[in-house]
């Protein structure tokens, strides 16, 4: 009797117990592990859908999400329908070996795609993705409808060769290397300038100027004095006598040339055994005084500039290359000099020199063009138009600038996958061409279609797909009461008196 009152009151409480948990659980009360979405999120999915399986969800508030059509109760708009992603629980089960495969990604890196398996830079194996799948992000389900109306427009990636042609603006400048700086290495007074003019031509040789120098008369005498010594040495029965005489010649004719006293001067000197008052300064080689600093009677110092001439027979131009535009440019492409002032006449030049450094006022970096000038045409700090062709970059993979949306550090592409949907894709870009075409470095491959139109529609709707879905995750099922063994049941009441203590317990 004893056994089964105590049986009796065992299974009493099994029913208990049970029916107890399940209206815990049916009621929505029993614990359910966090896995990071909203507790008010995971009450709505946990319900039944309704008889179409259709969920409604706010445009505004994508965490509230019922299972019948009706208003938000954040803001008050009108409930829409959700659409699921393409890669839900219904692609999940599929099976795989009835999947196609679209590309192959780096694990790290959602821009490096291939169309077969391999190794990413990281040296990582590449992982297939699926034609219901997105390497990043969701896939974009929109009907045909919808498209139409968002006047969604597409375009193919294609192969091409890249080109561009840039127009800048140049100044005509002087030739560096034929440029002459004329002036003294004596002090002393101008006494006569032969070229007294800016601008006028001197040919190679031509006297500029005379300089009267009392140090410059000092060393004539001295020169004469050393000549008529070693005239007098010669004659010496010694011979260490007479090639001291030499020696002091050679010196007094070597202090004339540093000076630059031309030899004709030495020799007429030497010839004439007459002091010359002044010294005449020569032309170096032929061009135009581009600078005169001198006058007649100024006393000029040792070193100070006097003329300065300049061979304008070949002249510079230095066109501005901005920054943008410097991958474009490269030592001996041909560009056309267009002339403006000479009823737009054009010259053909070759790019002889990209300087190293950029002009901080124009942020520009020059590039120099060396034009043959004989007629003179050309005159230096004149402004002409280059108009320069680059070499073209050969078989690149390019999509339509207007395609890719720039979000902060993401470069996104939407890529036509078929069946009204699209994928956002991730990709690295390099240089542009003048028609609008961008070069694609990583991130899509050979014939696909990508969006050039609505992409901030795509975005945000791509956005909003992935928040749900995040949210929508399976949840983990609620814990099951413990199933109590008959034999643990035994252990855990002794006798009777124990289980009517806990009954009465259990009803307190």
């Amino acid at each position: 009797m004893k056994k089964g009152l105590k049986r009796f009151f065992l299974l009493l409480l099994l029913l208990l117990v049970g029916g107890g948990g399940l209206l815990i659980g049916k009621l929505g009360w029993w614990p359910v592990p966090d896995s990071g979405a909203t507790p008010s999120v995971v009450a709505e999915t946990e319900h039944d859908h309704g008889k179409d399986g259709t969920q409604y969800t706010c445009g505004m508030h994508p965490m509230v999400i019922v299972d019948e059509p009706g208003s938000c109760p954040i803001c008050g708009m009108d409930l829409i329908p959700l659409k699921t992603s393409g890669s839900g629980s219904a692609n999940k089960a599929q099976s795989q070996q009835e999947r196609t495969i679209k590309y192959w990604v780096a694990p790290m890196d959602p821009s490096y795609i291939r169309d077969e398996p391999g190794k990413s830079p990281m040296g990582m194996d590449l992982v297939p993705v699926y034609e219901d799948q997105a390497a990043a992000g969701s896939l974009i389900s929109i009907d045909p409808v919808t498209t139409q109306n968002m006047g969604v427009r597409t375009a193919s990636v294609k192969r091409m060769d890249l080109s561009r042609s840039i127009r800048t603006v140049g100044l005509v400048a002087y030739s560096e290397p034929q440029q002459y700086a004329i002036n003294t290495k004596i002090g002393g007074w101008i006494e006569k300038l032969y070229v007294n003019e800016s601008g006028q031509q001197v040919e190679k040789g031509q006297p500029l100027l005379e300089i009267y120098s009392p140090d410059l008369v000092s060393a004539q005498e001295e020169f004469l004095l050393a000549l008529k010594n070693r005239d007098a040495l010669a004659q010496s029965s010694f011979p260490e006598i007479a090639a001291s005489g030499q020696q002091l010649l050679e010196a007094a004719r070597r202090r004339l040339q540093l000076w630059d006293i031309s030899a004709t001067q030495i020799a007429r000197l030497e010839k004439n055994l007459q002091v010359e008052k002044t010294l005449t300064l020569h032309a170096p080689q032929k061009g135009v005084v581009s600078m005169k600093m001198v006058q007649e009677g100024q006393f000029a110092k040792p070193g100070t500039d006097l003329l300065t001439i300049s061979d304008i027979s070949k002249v510079w131009v230095q066109a501005d290359i901005y920054e943008s535009e410097l991958p474009w440019v490269q030592v001996g492409q041909q560009a056309t000099i267009i002339l403006p002032f000479v009823s737009s006449k054009e010259v053909t030049a070759i790019l002889d020199y990209i300087y190293p450094y950029m002009d901080p006022q124009t942020r520009t970096v020059k590039a120099r063009f060396v034009i043959d000038n004989s007629d003179f045409e050309l005159k230096p700090d004149m402004y002409v138009n280059v108009h320069l062709q680059t070499s073209p970059i050969q078989n690149a993979l390019t999509v339509p600038a207007e395609a890719v949306l720039y979000s902060g550090k993401k470069t996104t592409v939407f890529v036509k996958r078929g069946a009204g949907k699209f994928e956002p894709r991730q990709i690295k870009t390099g240089i542009q061409d003048d028609q609008g075409n961008l070069q694609v470095v990583q991130g899509l491959l050979d014939g696909e279609t990508v969006v050039t139109s609505a992409q901030f529609m795509f975005d945000s709707e791509s956005k909003l797909r992935e928040a749900i879905a995040k949210m929508r995750e399976p949840q983990a099922s609620p814990p099951q009461p413990p199933v109590v063994e008959e034999a643990e049941l035994d252990d855990l009441f002794s006798d009777e008196t124990d289980a009517n203590q806990s009954l009465e317990a259990l009803f307190e």
